[in-house]
């Protein structure tokens, strides 16, 4: 679908086969599962740059070479493809999926390819409509045809002119008569068991308006590369990219019902096209209306003049790019501004309240006086936004020094103002008792060892914290040395709780699929830096005072939000250093690894496997790093539907679990 010319139902029921092939497939099914769960058990380590009580752990081993890790895990044969073939023995519905195929002038090999994918597919039920757009070759139509004859499934509509792909999609739309619509270009090619996958999605939910799959990448020679494991539905993500982009389908109904692709778009049709098509759907991840299947589907060919290969020589791509997402803004009345990032991608300025809501920032201490004057100062000193409270809560601090600070900078500073409150450190109590004492409509819970570099960062999260829908606003986060800190939080499930999505990437790395630069939806944020609304504060409970003193009560406190409907949104453009570990205290006496010890298990206990399906990370995506890099221990296979497979799960492990929350970074705590 992209430009080259120049893509509940009920639990699916148990039919049991009294064949042989019926129970061999149950048992291969129970083997795999097994298999699943002891490779879990037997590789589970801590993510690179753990500490656990009393040692250190060494990084893990580079990943396997994706050629070596597709003949591991997605290879369409044997026990697989024999699953795959039960899978579609059972469907209970078979729809009429329809694939639109846009030609001009196509490499006549790549073409035969792409039309030979589609016929390979295990599914038969499905139609391929071509539209040819009036292509200069009279091989390509005479080719077209040949194939229309072999195979009734196959039509093809002849255009009389040039209309470019919009024009020329929508030609082949008008053939269209299934109930939902994929679309594959004329040199790429879909993965056999494709549209399978999409049937058996739609089979499990009904209500679903829009499915898409991940995807990699074919090189001149044809190898296969660049995988794009993906997130499940992320709206803050797609403005930034088109990242559904191969393989999607979207319910023909709705398609038309928008009028089809919009001529002047080129370049970026089909992102135009999604954006249209997710205004106003259920949000929630795999679950409403978008649905994201986690395999790749479809390969992506790379050849000069593909966008596959970075459309920086398309600037007429990058301008519909920009004013799809734009229109996009406008469309839903969001006050913003979308303009090209300069990586292939889109940002958005978003434009803050007018007159700027108060915000009352929340910074927890005890002595550390480098560290809290740098903060403080640089908070004063280099923040535009007008509006603002900061409430030092001093937890005990005994350093002359400090405490003459303290008095100074109150009285010089009107904006800030100090609490003290001298009880055993216990970061939940102290932030709770912080906001009842502010009156900010915002809340920032800002660690004592940042220190502000991005002058624009409370404009920025306060402009996101207060959309609609958005629950915490995280920060990017770098060490002091520019490398990055915080990238997101990613769940790492019982044995870790979390990480930190990209951690030590280059600062002007773009991370995993431009990712590590991107405006998008995680699971959870640090609340080294945070910023949410007061009322949502308040509606889940704050911070858990009674279990989570000191690790994950961040990470916990973004989970409720998400369970009260809202996204927890990461945003590259508020910069900060985070001069994590300067300040921290050591959790090396048996007082504190034994509450570190009740603290995992409470996450565990408390959020259970919704730790180890983390909709902003795919399962084919490694939990022993934190650079994103795919999997050696994938929690999903070909064998069974990933929405059916029980999470793989590892007993909890204190002396290895990890508290990434930036929280804990505040621990003044003598060791």
């Amino acid at each position: 679908m992209s430009e080259k010319n120049d893509s509940n139902r009920p639990a699916r029921a148990a039919m049991a086969r009294p064949s042989l092939i019926g129970r061999l497939v149950a048992h291969v099914r129970h083997l795999n599962r097994e298999r699943l769960r002891r490779r879990h058990l037997v590789h589970a380590v801590p993510a690179a740059g753990s500490v656990p009580v009393g040692g250190h752990l060494a990084a893990p081993a580079a990943p396997l070479p994706y050629e070596q890790w597709i003949a591991r895990f997605d290879d369409i044969e044997g026990e697989n493809l024999l699953s795959l073939k039960q899978r579609l023995a059972d469907l209970p519905v078979r729809p009429l999926l329809s694939l639109v195929m846009p030609v001009y002038n196509p490499d006549l090999k790549w073409l035969d390819e792409a039309i030979a994918s589609v016929r390979r597919q295990l599914y038969p039920n499905w139609e391929l409509c071509i539209a040819d757009d009036a292509s200069t070759d009279p091989a390509v139509l005479q080719r077209l045809h040949r194939f229309a004859q072999q195979d009734r499934r196959i039509r093809v509509v002849a255009r009389e002119r040039n209309g470019h792909i919009s024009a020329c999609s929508n030609s082949a739309l008008e053939l269209v008569r299934g109930s939902h619509v994929g679309w594959i270009d004329q040199d790429d090619v879909l993965r056999e068991h494709a549209l399978l996958l999409m049937a058996e999605a739609i089979g499990h939910w009904p209500q679903a308006q829009m499915l898409y799959s991940d995807e990699d990448k074919l090189d001149a020679e044809g190898v296969r590369c660049e995988p794009y494991f993906k997130p499940d539905w992320n709206p803050e993500l797609l403005l930034g990219q088109n990242y559904p982009s191969h393989f999607t389908m979207i319910a023909t109904e709705r398609v038309r019902r928008l009028g089809g692709l919009r001529v002047g778009f080129e370049g970026a049709q089909d992102h135009d096209l999604l954006l249209r098509c997710t205004e106003g759907l259920d949000p929630r991840p795999n679950g409403g209306d978008v649905i994201h299947i986690p395999h790749i589907l479809y390969h992506w060919r790379m050849h000069q003049g593909s966008t596959s290969t970075g459309d920086a020589s398309k600037s007429y791509a990058a301008r519909a790019r920009i004013k799809a997402v734009q229109e996009h803004l406008d469309r839903r009345g969001l006050a913003g501004r979308a303009v090209d990032d300069g990586r292939g991608g889109c940002r958005v300025i978003w434009q803050r309240p007018d007159p700027a809501p108060k915000v009352s920032i929340l910074v927890p201490t005890r002595n550390g006086l480098a560290l809290l004057r740098t903060c403080l100062e640089s908070v004063l000193s280099l923040t535009t936004y007008p509006n603002y409270e900061i409430l030092v809560i001093d937890n005990g601090s005994d350093d002359p020094a400090t405490l003459e600070y303290l008095q100074e900078i109150v009285q010089r500073d009107r904006r800030v103002q100090v609490m003290r409150d001298d009880r055993p450190f216990n970061y939940s109590a102290l932030n709770n008792a912080a906001v009842r004492r502010t009156q900010g409509e915002l809340l920032v819970l800002l660690n004592n060892d940042i220190e502000v570099i991005t002058p624009e960062w409370l404009d920025e999260m306060v402009a996101l914290a207060v959309q609609d829908g958005v629950g915490a606003v995280g920060a990017r986060l770098l060490y002091g040395d520019g490398r990055l800190q915080h990238g997101g939080v990613i769940l790492l499930g019982p044995r870790g709780i979390a990480g930190h999505a990209h951690k030590f990437f280059a600062r002007d790395c773009a991370g995993y699929m431009g990712r590590a630069m991107l405006l998008q939806s995680f699971s959870a944020v640090t609340a080294a830096c945070l910023v949410l609304r007061r009322s949502h504060f308040e509606a889940v409970g704050g911070l858990d005072e009674q279990q989570l003193a000191v690790a994950f009560n961040d990470v916990d406190l973004c989970l409720k939000l998400r369970e009260s409907g809202l996204r927890n949104v990461w945003t590259p453009h508020a910069e900060l250093y985070h001069h994590e570990s300067v300040s921290r205290g050591a959790d090396d006496t048996p007082a504190k690894a034994e509450r570190f010890r009740r603290e995992v298990e409470c996450m565990s206990r408390r959020w259970g496997t919704k730790l180890e399906r983390d909709p902003a990370y795919s399962p084919w995506l490694a939990l022993e790093r934190e650079d994103m890099c795919h999997a050696d221990v994938p929690r999903v296979s070909l064998s069974e539907p990933w929405f059916l497979t029980p999470a793989p799960s590892a007993a909890i492990e204190p002396s290895e679990a990890r508290a990434e929350s930036g929280h804990r970074q505040l621990e003044q705590e003598a060791a």
